[in-house]
């Protein structure tokens, strides 16, 4: 058995999202190298044995919606993109994202959705003051949860 989700993002970013910010987005998404510096989800702390046998914490960043090809479990194409809505109404960025996750995966993807919610564009807000980032669909249901965040917290569906 498995414990894997499919996660799709769908959100329209605001104008105001610095060129240092999209860096770290696109290699996020596998669209681009890892920035000299993070400051979107900035710590991937990693337990690992040293030489002498003894546990120590490292940090290891790696980009977290970056899975691209054939979904192993939910079936599909597991893909992002990251377009400019330079040409529209309403400028700024969109960013569609379809991946297989695992619940130990929802801390750290829960802080890209967070940051993601504070530069929604005021469209996906929902009437109880929450962001609608997405959908989550554990891979033997066939209908798939809301994603929202409220107060800097995702709501992973039970």
């Amino acid at each position: 058995m498995s414990d894997i989700h499919e996660l799709r993002i769908a959100v329209d970013l605001r104008d105001e999202v610095s060129e240092t910010e999209l860096a770290e987005l696109s290699w996020h998404l596998g669209l681009g190298p890892r920035p000299e510096r993070l400051s979107i989800v900035v710590d991937f702390p990693v337990v690992v044995v040293d030489d002498s046998g003894t546990p120590v914490v490292e940090d290891d960043p790696y980009p977290l919606l970056a899975g691209q090809g054939a979904a192993s479990r939910v079936g599909g194409e597991l893909c992002s993109t990251l377009v400019s809505r330079a040409d529209l109404p309403r400028k700024g960025w969109s960013l569609t994202s379809r991946q297989e996750i695992h619940p130990d995966e929802f801390e750290k993807v829960g802080e890209l959705l967070c940051w993601l919610a504070t530069r929604a564009d005021e469209t996906h807000l929902l009437g109880n003051g929450a962001v609608g980032v997405g959908l989550l669909r554990f891979h033997e249901t066939e209908v798939p949860d809301v994603l929202q965040v409220k107060a800097r917290q995702v709501d992973w569906p039970a």
